[in-house]
């Protein structure tokens, strides 16, 4: 089989697509032929450092995947040969206290597909028959995919941190982004007023031709001052960021009295100030969220589907191809998520 593997780190030069034995599934694993996977920040992390992330090298890449289920355990009770599927990147011990309690995503031994162990930028793969779930009707491969990292992190923040309801208003930040477009989504579905943020007004047309009601250039409009503009002088009942130390200041201005902000990132900095008088003044909530667990997974799977929800694939690439793939997340030109054809 063939499959993109990261033999260091420092630049494109570090990743390379080779040939490698087909894997092989162990008893209590799903054999997969994937047909999709899409790339994620910490693909990005992971060729040009991977500092704090155990792992070995070489490694194959990629978090996410959907594809048809090649071979599974005759004992299997819901998934067959010939499924197609999607996959939760999380390979959580089930022994620790988090785990044994439910809450897998706070596992203290987490391995993470791409990051931990090999991932998913690879023509099969075989994961934990309780990391594969059915794939949503009515979406694409490459859709499909983007459920594993970007619309799983943004379910959580929402609804599982955020608690967000339908007559609230969110500001997200940084629109066109995975995490950031799979919220507005998950957020619009459910009734939700979305204020979104972005430094290029093509981005921010796009999104209102989505749905989202206001839309703030943050290179020429002051953010916070933006946002009590909209919203009378309250605020916002929610904020979404994943940037971190840039946006932050203008973020807790814009939250009303009581207001929650989750955070998922901190691509710009993760030393911002506290400002610790308007936290606990305003008494302010400050959330952070990593990912989610299978329960959550399946929820989402499921909103998905009833809520006919399409996630944006801004471009899809062939394996051999991934380089071209990097360089384009690496530009912050995109609009939606970049996938990979692993059948091209």
């Amino acid at each position: 089989m063939k499959a993109a593997f990261i033999t260091g780190h420092g630049g494109n030069e570090v990743v390379e697509v080779r040939a490698c034995p087909r894997v092989m599934r162990q008893p209590g694993e799903v054999l997969i032929r994937v047909e999709a996977a899409t790339l994620n920040q910490v693909d990005l992390y992971m060729r040009n450092s991977g500092a704090g992330i155990t792992h070995r090298l070489p490694q194959i890449m990629g978090l996410d995947a959907a594809g048809v289920i090649e071979e599974v355990d005759a004992s299997e009770a819901v998934l067959k040969v010939g499924q197609s599927v999607v996959v939760h990147p999380g390979i959580t011990c089930g022994r620790c206290e988090f785990c044994q309690r439910g809450e897998g995503v706070l596992c203290t031994k987490m391995q993470l597909l791409g990051e931990h162990r090999d991932g998913t930028f690879a023509q099969w793969i075989s994961v934990p028959a309780q990391n594969v779930f059915p794939m949503p009707q009515g979406l694409s491969f490459a859709q499909a995919a983007a459920m594993g990292v970007n619309y799983l992190t943004a379910w959580r923040m929402l609804f599982t941190k955020a608690q967000i309801k339908p007559w609230e208003t969110a500001l997200i930040f940084g629109i066109g982004g995975g995490v950031s477009l799979a919220a507005m989504q998950l957020a619009k579905a459910i009734g939700v007023k979305v204020i979104v943020t972005s430094r290029e007004d093509s981005k921010l047309q796009r999104a209102l031709a989505m749905g989202a009601e206001c839309g703030i250039n943050s290179q020429t409009q002051d953010v916070a001052t933006a946002v009590l503009s909209y919203t009378g002088g309250r605020g916002v009942d929610v904020v979404i960021e994943n940037v971190g130390e840039a946006v932050w200041s203008m973020a807790m201005k814009s939250l009303v009295r009581g207001g929650r902000l989750v955070t998922c990132g901190a691509t710009t900095g993760d030393q911002p100030p506290a400002d610790l008088r308007r936290i606990f003044i305003r008494q302010l909530q400050i959330l952070g969220s990593t990912h989610g667990d299978f329960s959550e997974f399946r929820a989402l799977l499921s909103f998905v589907e009833k809520s006919q929800i399409q996630p944006v694939i801004d471009s899809e690439f062939p394996l051999d191809r991934i380089h071209d793939a990097l360089t384009r997340l690496e530009s912050g030109q995109q609009f939606g998520k970049i996938a990979l054809n692993l059948t091209a």
